[in-house]
């Protein structure tokens, strides 16, 4: 386990990296689900007047989509991390069960995993 000053302020860290994440995701979600083109009733209709608009609006809604999914699995691993601090094996390598170094923390605070076993999962793919 690390030194209890690191440990919070890891923790800080990653509860307001869960919080802004939080955020883009749902304006992400307003996006995708055309929440925010004018919508209302008597407003200016979202629908494309012409097929090159309605070709770049459906790769806008894909790209928000691939985008909410990329940012949900960054949301689930710092859940897990934030477990992990609860737990008291923050910073433990689930891989081998060294000590993750603290600079890796420091750049992927919510990583469960050393480099060498960051690599060897890489591999595997």
């Amino acid at each position: 386990m690390r030194k209890l000053t690191d440990v919070k302020a890891f923790k800080e860290k990653l509860l307001a990296m869960r919080a802004r994440l939080r955020g883009d995701v749902e304006n992400l979600t307003d996006s995708a689900l055309g929440r925010n083109r004018g919508n209302t009733p008597g407003g200016p209709s979202s629908m494309p007047i012409h097929m090159a608009d309605l070709g770049s609006d459906n790769f806008e809604q894909e790209f928000a989509l691939t985008l909410m999914e990329s940012e949900g699995e960054t949301l689930a691993q710092i859940e897990t991390a934030l477990e992990r601090i609860e737990d008291g094996m923050y910073g433990t390598c689930e891989g081998c069960g060294g000590r993750i170094p603290k600079a890796r923390l420091t750049a992927i605070p919510y990583t469960d995993v050393c480099v060498n076993c960051a690599s060897n999962r890489s591999q595997d793919y």
